[in-house]
């Protein structure tokens, strides 16, 4: 007995392997816990070394594609703009670090803020602190309004204009999510491995 090939091969439908895939990222993203999380968001460098590394952290933030905003030796202090978090169909972006910042991503508007200050420590050795600010988008319910929808009567039916104006019916505004630990970790390490 001769038995065909098809049906050894499973059939599976793009929509089913998309499923799995997205289940197996969840529950991937669902085991991170607080042990995860790096701690270090800061080094300690002599005081010999500041312009260099202030150089360095200027050339790490433009490899993460973050924009400087403000840059002010005399304050210790590099900000840089927001950025939108990448998400996972973008994997050359590294501003999203690990797995379930860039689910959040996919799945949520975010962006992020450097901020990069050195403080003197004692007379011979600087505190090279990295902040990383977190933020996700809160997008009013969109709905469809009309330009004259509220104030006409039902008398003048034909007369009314029930073109919809598309779009927000208030500005989006952004929620704070705190810091992103994971990111701090990355540019702290990349900071160093460059000096």
């Amino acid at each position: 007995m001769q038995m065909d090939n098809h049906l050894l091969r499973p059939n599976y439908s793009p929509w089913y392997i998309l499923t799995l895939l997205m289940v197996m990222l969840i529950s991937g993203c669902a085991s991170t816990s607080v042990r995860d999380i790096p701690r270090t968001n800061g080094l300690l460098i002599p005081s010999s070394q500041v312009h260099s590394t202030w150089e360095q952290a200027v050339s790490v933030l433009h490899r993460n594609h973050f924009q400087i905003a403000r840059e002010s030796k005399m304050e210790g202090l590099i900000e840089t703009e927001y950025r939108a978090g990448a998400n996972i169909l973008e994997p050359w972006h590294p501003d999203s670090v690990g797995l379930q910042n860039r689910l959040e991503s996919t799945v949520q508007s975010t962006r992020r803020k450097v901020v990069i200050s050195f403080g003197q420590n004692n007379t011979d050795q600087v505190m090279v602190s990295v902040r990383v600010h977190k933020e996700i988008e809160d997008v009013p319910d969109p709905t469809a309004t009309y330009a004259d929808g509220a104030s006409s009567s039902e008398s003048n039916v034909f007369e009314q204009d029930l073109n919809p104006v598309i779009g927000q019916p208030s500005p989006s505004r952004w929620l704070s999510r705190g810091r992103d630990p994971h990111l701090e970790a990355q540019l702290v390490a990349q900071i160093q491995g460059t000096r």
